[in-house]
Protein backbone atom coordinates (compact mmCIF):
# COMPACT_ATOMS: atom_id res chain seq x y z
CA UNK A 1 0.00 0.00 0.00
CA UNK A 2 0.79 3.42 -0.59
CA UNK A 3 1.77 6.07 2.05
CA UNK A 4 -1.94 7.89 2.42
CA UNK A 5 -0.31 11.04 3.41
CA UNK A 6 1.69 11.24 -0.47
CA UNK A 7 -0.08 13.37 -3.05
CA UNK A 8 -1.05 11.16 -6.27
CA UNK A 9 0.52 11.36 -9.16
CA UNK A 10 -1.62 13.85 -11.18
CA UNK A 11 -3.45 12.77 -14.67
CA UNK A 12 -1.70 16.34 -15.78
CA UNK A 13 1.65 14.98 -14.59
CA UNK A 14 1.27 11.39 -15.88
CA UNK A 15 0.83 13.00 -19.26
CA UNK A 16 3.24 15.46 -19.16
CA UNK A 17 5.57 12.66 -18.51
CA UNK A 18 4.91 10.50 -21.47
CA UNK A 19 4.65 13.60 -23.93
CA UNK A 20 8.20 15.43 -22.55
CA UNK A 21 9.98 12.56 -22.76
CA UNK A 22 12.16 12.74 -26.23
CA UNK A 23 12.73 9.46 -28.49
CA UNK A 24 16.18 9.49 -26.88
CA UNK A 25 15.58 9.28 -23.63
CA UNK A 26 12.62 6.79 -23.91
CA UNK A 27 15.32 4.11 -25.51
CA UNK A 28 16.75 4.37 -21.82
CA UNK A 29 13.37 4.19 -19.81
CA UNK A 30 13.51 1.15 -17.61
CA UNK A 31 11.05 -1.73 -18.82
CA UNK A 32 7.33 -1.34 -17.31
CA UNK A 33 8.17 1.47 -15.24
CA UNK A 34 8.26 5.15 -15.94
CA UNK A 35 11.42 5.71 -15.36
CA UNK A 36 15.25 5.29 -16.15
CA UNK A 37 17.17 3.31 -13.45
CA UNK A 38 20.38 5.28 -12.10
CA UNK A 39 22.51 2.47 -13.31
CA UNK A 40 21.48 3.37 -16.97
CA UNK A 41 22.49 7.18 -16.52
CA UNK A 42 25.82 6.20 -14.11
CA UNK A 43 27.42 3.18 -15.68
CA UNK A 44 27.89 4.44 -19.00
CA UNK A 45 31.28 5.34 -20.42
CA UNK A 46 32.04 8.91 -19.14
CA UNK A 47 29.71 8.61 -15.81
CA UNK A 48 26.89 9.39 -17.83
CA UNK A 49 28.27 12.52 -18.96
CA UNK A 50 27.14 12.27 -22.61
CA UNK A 51 23.29 12.44 -21.63
CA UNK A 52 23.31 16.08 -20.63
CA UNK A 53 20.96 17.89 -22.03
CA UNK A 54 18.59 14.99 -21.84
CA UNK A 55 15.68 15.01 -20.37
CA UNK A 56 14.57 11.91 -18.01
CA UNK A 57 12.59 10.47 -15.14
CA UNK A 58 13.67 8.70 -11.85
CA UNK A 59 12.17 7.19 -9.05
CA UNK A 60 14.10 6.55 -6.14
CA UNK A 61 14.82 6.61 -1.85
CA UNK A 62 16.59 9.95 -0.70
CA UNK A 63 19.80 8.95 1.10
CA UNK A 64 20.60 12.03 1.95
CA UNK A 65 19.14 15.63 1.51
CA UNK A 66 20.07 19.01 2.39
CA UNK A 67 18.76 22.89 1.63
CA UNK A 68 20.95 25.70 0.80
CA UNK A 69 20.92 28.90 -0.78
CA UNK A 70 19.19 29.94 1.84
CA UNK A 71 16.16 27.85 0.97
CA UNK A 72 16.18 28.45 -2.23
CA UNK A 73 17.11 24.89 -3.24
CA UNK A 74 18.11 21.62 -2.17
CA UNK A 75 20.40 18.63 -3.30
CA UNK A 76 19.17 15.38 -2.83
CA UNK A 77 21.18 12.08 -3.27
CA UNK A 78 18.88 9.60 -4.76
CA UNK A 79 19.27 5.45 -5.05
CA UNK A 80 17.17 3.33 -7.05
CA UNK A 81 18.10 0.14 -5.19
CA UNK A 82 20.13 -0.64 -9.39
CA UNK A 83 23.35 0.01 -8.55
CA UNK A 84 25.74 1.48 -5.64
CA UNK A 85 25.92 4.95 -6.64
CA UNK A 86 23.45 7.62 -6.14
CA UNK A 87 22.41 10.33 -8.47
CA UNK A 88 23.05 13.82 -7.15
CA UNK A 89 19.05 15.58 -8.11
CA UNK A 90 18.74 19.85 -7.75
CA UNK A 91 15.63 20.69 -6.67
CA UNK A 92 14.59 24.31 -6.86
CA UNK A 93 12.32 25.60 -4.09
CA UNK A 94 10.28 26.52 -6.68
CA UNK A 95 9.48 23.59 -8.00
CA UNK A 96 8.15 21.56 -4.45
CA UNK A 97 8.41 21.78 -1.23
CA UNK A 98 12.35 21.36 -0.02
CA UNK A 99 10.94 20.58 3.24
CA UNK A 100 9.19 16.78 2.04
CA UNK A 101 12.20 15.92 0.18
CA UNK A 102 15.09 16.24 1.84
CA UNK A 103 14.83 13.69 4.86
CA UNK A 104 16.16 10.72 4.44
CA UNK A 105 13.77 8.01 3.65
CA UNK A 106 11.69 9.91 1.16
CA UNK A 107 10.70 8.42 -2.18
CA UNK A 108 10.46 10.53 -4.96
CA UNK A 109 9.60 10.48 -8.43
CA UNK A 110 10.78 13.36 -11.00
CA UNK A 111 11.84 14.25 -13.73
CA UNK A 112 14.67 16.65 -15.14
CA UNK A 113 17.19 17.46 -17.52
CA UNK A 114 20.31 16.20 -17.10
CA UNK A 115 23.61 18.40 -16.81
CA UNK A 116 27.18 18.29 -16.03
CA UNK A 117 28.04 19.65 -12.28
CA UNK A 118 29.39 23.30 -13.04
CA UNK A 119 32.17 22.68 -9.95
CA UNK A 120 35.27 20.91 -11.69
CA UNK A 121 36.16 17.54 -10.47
CA UNK A 122 32.64 16.67 -9.06
CA UNK A 123 32.35 12.62 -7.75
CA UNK A 124 29.77 12.36 -10.60
CA UNK A 125 30.16 13.56 -14.32
CA UNK A 126 26.16 14.61 -14.71
CA UNK A 127 23.46 15.34 -12.59
CA UNK A 128 19.78 15.93 -12.25
CA UNK A 129 18.16 19.27 -12.27
CA UNK A 130 14.22 19.12 -11.35
CA UNK A 131 11.65 20.29 -13.38
CA UNK A 132 8.45 18.01 -12.32
CA UNK A 133 7.95 16.69 -9.29
CA UNK A 134 5.68 13.76 -10.19
CA UNK A 135 4.79 11.95 -7.17
CA UNK A 136 6.89 12.59 -3.32
CA UNK A 137 6.30 9.46 -0.92
CA UNK A 138 6.62 11.99 2.14
CA UNK A 139 7.17 10.35 5.58
CA UNK A 140 4.75 10.30 8.24
CA UNK A 141 6.98 11.68 11.03
CA UNK A 142 10.64 11.99 9.65
CA UNK A 143 12.19 12.07 13.59
CA UNK A 144 10.99 8.48 14.00
CA UNK A 145 12.05 7.30 10.61
CA UNK A 146 14.41 4.31 12.13
CA UNK A 147 17.16 4.41 9.34
CA UNK A 148 19.13 7.19 9.81
CA UNK A 149 21.67 8.60 7.26
CA UNK A 150 22.91 5.66 6.17
CA UNK A 151 26.11 7.80 3.83
CA UNK A 152 27.71 9.43 7.30
CA UNK A 153 29.49 6.92 8.55
CA UNK A 154 29.02 7.58 11.78
CA UNK A 155 25.62 7.81 11.79
CA UNK A 156 25.20 3.86 10.13
CA UNK A 157 23.27 1.56 11.78
CA UNK A 158 25.01 -1.80 13.00
CA UNK A 159 24.33 -5.27 11.51
CA UNK A 160 22.71 -6.29 14.83
CA UNK A 161 20.09 -2.85 14.64
CA UNK A 162 19.20 -3.82 11.42
CA UNK A 163 18.33 -7.43 11.81
CA UNK A 164 15.22 -5.70 13.64
CA UNK A 165 13.91 -4.04 10.81
CA UNK A 166 14.08 -6.50 8.02
CA UNK A 167 11.63 -4.92 5.76
CA UNK A 168 13.43 -1.54 5.81
CA UNK A 169 16.70 -3.18 5.31
CA UNK A 170 16.85 -3.54 1.65
CA UNK A 171 17.59 0.38 1.39
CA UNK A 172 20.54 0.61 3.06
CA UNK A 173 22.79 0.78 0.30
CA UNK A 174 25.26 -2.14 1.83
CA UNK A 175 22.53 -4.68 1.99
CA UNK A 176 20.93 -3.46 -1.25
CA UNK A 177 24.60 -4.42 -2.91
CA UNK A 178 24.48 -7.71 -1.14
CA UNK A 179 21.19 -8.61 -3.06
CA UNK A 180 22.51 -7.82 -6.18
CA UNK A 181 25.89 -9.62 -5.34
CA UNK A 182 23.56 -12.38 -4.26
CA UNK A 183 21.73 -12.36 -7.39
CA UNK A 184 24.86 -12.65 -9.55
CA UNK A 185 26.35 -15.25 -7.76
CA UNK A 186 22.99 -17.01 -8.89
CA UNK A 187 23.32 -16.47 -12.62
CA UNK A 188 27.04 -17.49 -12.29
CA UNK A 189 25.61 -20.72 -10.89
CA UNK A 190 23.24 -21.42 -13.51
CA UNK A 191 25.79 -20.74 -16.58
CA UNK A 192 28.38 -22.97 -14.99
CA UNK A 193 25.83 -25.58 -14.52
CA UNK A 194 23.78 -25.66 -17.74
CA UNK A 195 25.51 -23.72 -19.84
CA UNK A 196 28.88 -24.80 -19.46
CA UNK A 197 28.92 -27.95 -18.34
CA UNK A 198 25.86 -29.92 -19.42
CA UNK A 199 24.01 -30.03 -15.98
CA UNK A 200 19.80 -30.48 -15.89
CA UNK A 201 18.68 -28.21 -13.33
CA UNK A 202 15.96 -30.12 -11.48
CA UNK A 203 13.52 -28.81 -8.31
CA UNK A 204 13.64 -31.53 -5.53
CA UNK A 205 11.00 -31.77 -2.68
CA UNK A 206 10.81 -29.40 0.26
CA UNK A 207 8.85 -31.87 1.98
CA UNK A 208 10.56 -35.19 2.54
CA UNK A 209 9.82 -38.16 4.94
CA UNK A 210 13.67 -39.07 5.00
CA UNK A 211 16.82 -37.81 6.92
CA UNK A 212 19.34 -37.29 3.82
CA UNK A 213 22.37 -36.55 6.60
CA UNK A 214 20.85 -38.88 9.55
CA UNK A 215 20.97 -36.32 11.91
CA UNK A 216 17.36 -36.09 12.95
CA UNK A 217 17.19 -32.18 13.11
CA UNK A 218 14.15 -31.76 11.36
CA UNK A 219 11.39 -29.01 11.25
CA UNK A 220 8.29 -31.72 11.28
CA UNK A 221 5.28 -30.82 8.70
CA UNK A 222 1.98 -32.06 9.78
CA UNK A 223 -1.62 -31.01 9.82
CA UNK A 224 -2.32 -32.95 13.31
CA UNK A 225 -2.21 -29.89 14.98
CA UNK A 226 -4.06 -27.58 13.38
CA UNK A 227 -7.80 -26.36 14.69
CA UNK A 228 -10.89 -27.97 14.68
CA UNK A 229 -12.83 -25.35 12.25
CA UNK A 230 -16.20 -26.52 13.49
CA UNK A 231 -15.39 -26.53 17.30
CA UNK A 232 -12.66 -23.67 17.25
CA UNK A 233 -10.01 -25.68 19.54
CA UNK A 234 -7.16 -27.91 19.14
CA UNK A 235 -7.68 -31.37 18.31
CA UNK A 236 -7.31 -34.00 21.02
CA UNK A 237 -3.42 -34.93 19.33
CA UNK A 238 -2.17 -31.92 19.46
CA UNK A 239 -2.28 -31.62 23.50
CA UNK A 240 -0.65 -35.30 23.74
CA UNK A 241 2.90 -34.38 25.60
CA UNK A 242 3.82 -37.99 24.49
CA UNK A 243 5.00 -38.29 20.50
CA UNK A 244 5.47 -42.06 20.30
CA UNK A 245 1.67 -41.81 20.50
CA UNK A 246 0.88 -39.86 17.53
CA UNK A 247 -1.25 -41.89 14.97
CA UNK A 248 1.35 -40.37 11.74
CA UNK A 249 -1.12 -42.49 9.31
CA UNK A 250 -3.86 -39.63 9.99
CA UNK A 251 -1.45 -37.33 9.20
CA UNK A 252 -1.19 -35.32 5.68
CA UNK A 253 0.95 -37.66 4.23
CA UNK A 254 0.01 -40.65 6.22
CA UNK A 255 3.19 -40.86 7.83
CA UNK A 256 5.89 -38.08 9.29
CA UNK A 257 7.11 -35.51 7.16
CA UNK A 258 9.72 -32.82 7.49
CA UNK A 259 11.21 -30.62 5.70
CA UNK A 260 14.46 -31.14 3.40
CA UNK A 261 17.96 -31.15 5.21
CA UNK A 262 19.33 -31.71 1.16
CA UNK A 263 17.94 -32.79 -2.04
CA UNK A 264 20.77 -35.19 -2.84
CA UNK A 265 19.01 -38.24 -2.51
CA UNK A 266 16.74 -36.90 -4.97
CA UNK A 267 19.17 -35.96 -6.55
CA UNK A 268 20.99 -39.74 -6.88
CA UNK A 269 17.80 -41.25 -8.34
CA UNK A 270 18.42 -38.98 -11.48
CA UNK A 271 22.00 -39.25 -11.82
CA UNK A 272 21.87 -43.23 -11.11
CA UNK A 273 19.95 -42.59 -14.25
CA UNK A 274 22.69 -41.13 -16.11
CA UNK A 275 22.04 -37.29 -15.77
CA UNK A 276 24.15 -34.67 -14.92
CA UNK A 277 21.86 -32.58 -12.30
CA UNK A 278 22.07 -29.57 -9.80
CA UNK A 279 19.08 -27.72 -7.61
CA UNK A 280 18.96 -24.35 -5.76
CA UNK A 281 17.00 -25.29 -2.90
CA UNK A 282 15.87 -23.94 0.50
CA UNK A 283 16.93 -26.31 3.16
CA UNK A 284 16.52 -26.59 6.68
CA UNK A 285 17.95 -27.41 9.69
CA UNK A 286 16.45 -27.42 13.12
CA UNK A 287 19.50 -26.57 15.21
CA UNK A 288 19.86 -24.43 17.59
CA UNK A 289 22.92 -23.06 16.92
CA UNK A 290 23.67 -19.05 17.34
CA UNK A 291 27.45 -19.26 15.33
CA UNK A 292 28.18 -16.91 12.23
CA UNK A 293 28.01 -19.32 10.13
CA UNK A 294 24.69 -21.29 10.35
CA UNK A 295 20.97 -20.88 9.53
CA UNK A 296 17.75 -22.70 10.17
CA UNK A 297 16.90 -21.50 6.42
CA UNK A 298 19.44 -21.40 3.67
CA UNK A 299 19.95 -22.02 -0.05
CA UNK A 300 22.05 -25.27 -1.38
CA UNK A 301 23.61 -25.56 -4.18
CA UNK A 302 24.11 -29.33 -4.89
CA UNK A 303 25.03 -30.62 -7.95
CA UNK A 304 25.33 -34.81 -9.04
CA UNK A 305 27.96 -36.47 -11.44
CA UNK A 306 27.12 -40.20 -12.70
CA UNK A 307 30.13 -42.23 -13.56
CA UNK A 308 32.16 -40.02 -11.27
CA UNK A 309 34.53 -40.19 -8.48
CA UNK A 310 36.05 -38.20 -5.79
CA UNK A 311 38.58 -36.75 -8.07
CA UNK A 312 35.97 -35.67 -10.36
CA UNK A 313 34.18 -34.43 -7.32
CA UNK A 314 36.71 -32.04 -6.23
CA UNK A 315 37.78 -30.71 -9.84
CA UNK A 316 34.12 -29.61 -10.53
CA UNK A 317 33.46 -28.37 -6.92
CA UNK A 318 36.62 -26.22 -7.13
CA UNK A 319 36.09 -25.13 -11.16
CA UNK A 320 32.57 -23.98 -9.91
CA UNK A 321 33.94 -21.96 -7.12
CA UNK A 322 36.61 -20.06 -8.78
CA UNK A 323 34.30 -19.11 -11.72
CA UNK A 324 31.84 -17.79 -9.58
CA UNK A 325 35.02 -15.67 -8.05
CA UNK A 326 35.50 -14.45 -11.79
CA UNK A 327 31.99 -13.69 -12.43
CA UNK A 328 32.21 -11.44 -9.91
CA UNK A 329 35.28 -9.58 -10.31
CA UNK A 330 34.17 -9.14 -13.81
CA UNK A 331 30.47 -8.22 -13.37
CA UNK A 332 30.09 -6.67 -9.64
CA UNK A 333 33.17 -4.31 -9.72
CA UNK A 334 30.98 -1.20 -8.27
CA UNK A 335 29.72 -3.22 -5.73
CA UNK A 336 32.42 -4.96 -4.73
CA UNK A 337 34.46 -1.84 -4.52
CA UNK A 338 31.47 -1.10 -2.02
CA UNK A 339 32.04 -3.87 -0.30
CA UNK A 340 35.97 -3.21 0.18
CA UNK A 341 34.93 -0.25 2.31
CA UNK A 342 34.25 -2.60 5.22
CA UNK A 343 36.72 -5.52 4.12
CA UNK A 344 39.98 -3.90 2.33
CA UNK A 345 40.50 -8.09 1.27
CA UNK A 346 37.40 -9.61 -0.50
CA UNK A 347 38.39 -8.41 -3.76
CA UNK A 348 41.84 -9.94 -3.21
CA UNK A 349 40.46 -13.04 -2.08
CA UNK A 350 38.41 -13.16 -4.78
CA UNK A 351 41.49 -12.85 -7.39
CA UNK A 352 42.91 -14.77 -5.32
CA UNK A 353 40.31 -18.16 -5.65
CA UNK A 354 40.12 -17.69 -8.89
CA UNK A 355 43.38 -17.73 -10.31
CA UNK A 356 45.34 -19.81 -7.65
CA UNK A 357 44.60 -23.92 -7.79
CA UNK A 358 43.51 -25.22 -4.49
CA UNK A 359 45.36 -27.34 -2.05
CA UNK A 360 44.15 -30.98 -1.91
CA UNK A 361 45.55 -32.76 1.17
CA UNK A 362 43.70 -35.67 2.87
CA UNK A 363 42.21 -35.79 6.29
CA UNK A 364 45.30 -37.81 8.29
CA UNK A 365 47.78 -34.71 6.77
CA UNK A 366 45.46 -31.91 7.54
CA UNK A 367 45.50 -33.34 11.48
CA UNK A 368 48.96 -33.70 11.03
CA UNK A 369 49.63 -30.46 10.06
CA UNK A 370 47.39 -29.19 13.04
CA UNK A 371 48.74 -31.20 15.79
CA UNK A 372 52.15 -30.04 14.67
CA UNK A 373 51.28 -26.07 15.26
CA UNK A 374 50.13 -26.75 18.63
CA UNK A 375 53.16 -28.99 19.42
CA UNK A 376 54.97 -26.15 18.41
CA UNK A 377 53.71 -23.61 20.36
CA UNK A 378 52.27 -21.88 16.77
CA UNK A 379 48.56 -21.87 17.60
CA UNK A 380 46.55 -23.28 20.56
CA UNK A 381 43.19 -24.40 19.51
CA UNK A 382 39.98 -24.23 21.98
CA UNK A 383 39.10 -27.91 19.96
CA UNK A 384 41.67 -30.01 20.75
CA UNK A 385 43.11 -31.37 17.75
CA UNK A 386 43.55 -35.37 17.00
CA UNK A 387 42.75 -38.14 14.85
CA UNK A 388 38.89 -38.86 14.26
CA UNK A 389 37.97 -35.21 15.08
CA UNK A 390 35.40 -33.71 13.47
CA UNK A 391 37.52 -30.35 12.27
CA UNK A 392 35.75 -26.99 13.55
CA UNK A 393 35.63 -24.27 12.37
CA UNK A 394 38.86 -22.39 13.89
CA UNK A 395 41.01 -25.31 12.34
CA UNK A 396 39.67 -25.13 8.74
CA UNK A 397 40.53 -21.19 8.86
CA UNK A 398 44.11 -21.38 10.24
CA UNK A 399 44.69 -24.62 7.21
CA UNK A 400 43.57 -21.96 4.84
CA UNK A 401 44.42 -18.39 6.29
CA UNK A 402 47.74 -19.51 8.13
CA UNK A 403 49.37 -22.02 6.67
CA UNK A 404 48.56 -22.26 2.96
CA UNK A 405 46.46 -18.81 2.65
CA UNK A 406 45.07 -19.90 -0.23
CA UNK A 407 41.65 -22.40 -0.84
CA UNK A 408 42.13 -25.60 0.65
CA UNK A 409 40.60 -29.41 -0.19
CA UNK A 410 41.02 -32.27 2.73
CA UNK A 411 39.76 -35.54 1.79
CA UNK A 412 39.18 -38.91 2.71
CA UNK A 413 37.49 -38.30 6.26
CA UNK A 414 37.23 -40.98 9.13
CA UNK A 415 33.96 -43.15 8.19
CA UNK A 416 33.02 -42.13 11.75
CA UNK A 417 32.00 -38.60 11.37
CA UNK A 418 31.02 -38.76 8.21
CA UNK A 419 26.76 -39.78 6.92
CA UNK A 420 25.84 -43.03 5.85
CA UNK A 421 25.79 -42.36 1.94
CA UNK A 422 29.68 -41.52 1.42
CA UNK A 423 31.63 -44.65 -0.18
CA UNK A 424 33.76 -46.96 2.33
CA UNK A 425 37.22 -46.38 1.26
CA UNK A 426 39.61 -49.53 1.02
CA UNK A 427 41.08 -49.37 4.46
CA UNK A 428 37.52 -49.35 5.90
CA UNK A 429 38.69 -46.76 8.01
CA UNK A 430 37.93 -43.32 5.82
CA UNK A 431 34.94 -42.53 3.40
CA UNK A 432 35.53 -41.12 0.21
CA UNK A 433 34.54 -37.09 1.01
CA UNK A 434 35.71 -34.31 0.68
CA UNK A 435 35.67 -30.91 2.23
CA UNK A 436 36.38 -27.65 0.31
CA UNK A 437 37.81 -25.02 2.68
CA UNK A 438 38.33 -21.30 2.08
CA UNK A 439 39.54 -18.14 4.20
CA UNK A 440 37.18 -16.08 5.70
CA UNK A 441 34.77 -19.26 6.36
CA UNK A 442 35.71 -22.31 6.09
CA UNK A 443 33.69 -24.67 4.96
CA UNK A 444 32.41 -24.35 1.57
CA UNK A 445 31.36 -26.99 -0.05
CA UNK A 446 30.69 -30.60 1.54
CA UNK A 447 30.76 -33.90 -0.91
CA UNK A 448 31.81 -37.18 -1.47
CA UNK A 449 31.56 -39.85 -3.92
CA UNK A 450 28.27 -42.10 -3.13
CA UNK A 451 28.57 -45.49 -1.66
CA UNK A 452 27.13 -47.44 -4.75
CA UNK A 453 27.81 -51.22 -3.61
CA UNK A 454 24.37 -52.23 -1.94
CA UNK A 455 25.85 -54.64 1.30
CA UNK A 456 28.49 -52.58 1.91
CA UNK A 457 25.73 -49.11 2.15
CA UNK A 458 23.56 -51.66 4.23
CA UNK A 459 25.96 -52.33 6.39
CA UNK A 460 26.96 -49.09 6.79
CA UNK A 461 23.65 -47.98 7.48
CA UNK A 462 23.20 -50.85 10.13
CA UNK A 463 26.47 -49.38 11.71
CA UNK A 464 24.92 -45.99 12.31
CA UNK A 465 21.86 -47.89 13.63
CA UNK A 466 19.28 -46.43 10.97
CA UNK A 467 15.95 -47.83 10.22
CA UNK A 468 16.44 -49.48 6.52
CA UNK A 469 12.69 -48.96 5.71
CA UNK A 470 12.56 -45.57 5.08
CA UNK A 471 15.73 -45.72 2.91
CA UNK A 472 14.42 -48.82 0.90
CA UNK A 473 13.51 -46.39 -2.78
CA UNK A 474 17.02 -45.39 -1.96
CA UNK A 475 18.80 -48.89 -1.68
CA UNK A 476 17.09 -49.81 -4.91
CA UNK A 477 19.26 -47.81 -7.01
CA UNK A 478 22.01 -49.99 -6.01
CA UNK A 479 19.15 -53.02 -6.55
CA UNK A 480 19.37 -52.54 -9.93
CA UNK A 481 21.27 -51.85 -11.81
CA UNK A 482 23.70 -49.43 -9.91
CA UNK A 483 26.52 -46.78 -11.23
CA UNK A 484 29.07 -45.07 -9.40
CA UNK A 485 28.81 -41.32 -8.69
CA UNK A 486 29.52 -38.13 -6.57
CA UNK A 487 28.18 -35.33 -5.95
CA UNK A 488 28.62 -31.90 -3.45
CA UNK A 489 26.53 -28.84 -1.92
CA UNK A 490 27.45 -25.34 -1.40
CA UNK A 491 26.33 -23.39 1.31
CA UNK A 492 24.80 -20.26 -0.89
CA UNK A 493 25.01 -18.29 2.03
CA UNK A 494 28.68 -18.94 2.51
CA UNK A 495 29.70 -18.10 -0.97
CA UNK A 496 28.06 -14.54 -0.07
CA UNK A 497 29.48 -14.36 3.36
CA UNK A 498 33.41 -15.30 1.98
CA UNK A 499 32.54 -12.98 -1.25
CA UNK A 500 31.77 -9.75 0.41
CA UNK A 501 33.72 -9.92 4.27
CA UNK A 502 30.81 -10.07 6.24
CA UNK A 503 31.38 -11.43 9.20
CA UNK A 504 27.40 -12.85 9.92
CA UNK A 505 25.72 -14.94 8.08
CA UNK A 506 22.01 -13.41 9.24
CA UNK A 507 23.45 -10.43 7.12
CA UNK A 508 23.66 -12.00 3.38
CA UNK A 509 20.13 -13.08 2.94
CA UNK A 510 17.32 -11.04 3.05
CA UNK A 511 15.18 -12.72 5.56
CA UNK A 512 17.05 -14.99 8.04
CA UNK A 513 15.67 -17.41 10.45
CA UNK A 514 17.26 -18.69 13.55
CA UNK A 515 16.90 -19.60 16.95
CA UNK A 516 14.17 -17.16 17.89
CA UNK A 517 13.72 -15.01 14.70
CA UNK A 518 11.39 -15.75 11.73
CA UNK A 519 10.46 -12.09 10.81
CA UNK A 520 8.02 -11.78 7.95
Amino acid sequence: MGDPTAPPVSELAAATLKDSVPPSAKSLMDSFTDRVLVRTILSRPGGGADLAGLRVPICGLVQTGRVQGKGAFAFLEVNDGSCAADLQVMVEATVADLSTLVPTGTCVHVVGMLKVPPKLGAKQKVELHVEEVLHVGALADPAKYPLPNTNHPKKKPTPEYLRDWTHLRPRIKEFAAVIRIRDELGEATRKFFREEHGFVHVDTGIITTSDCEGAGKMFQVTTLLRKDEKQEKELPLAASPAPAKIDYSKDFFGQAAYLSVSGQLHLETLACAGHKVFTVGPTFRAEQSHTSRHLAEFRMVEAEIPNADLEQDMKCAEAYVKYMCQWLLDKCHDDMQLMAEHDKGCIARLKLVASTPFIRLSYTEAVQLLEDAVKHGKKKFEKKVEWGIDLASEHERYLTEVIFQKPVIVYNYPKGIKAFYMRLNDDSKTVAAMDVLVPKVGELIGGSQREERYEVLQQRMLEMGLPLEPYEKYLDLRRYGTMKHAGFGLGFERMVLFSTGIDNIRDVIPFPRYPGRADL
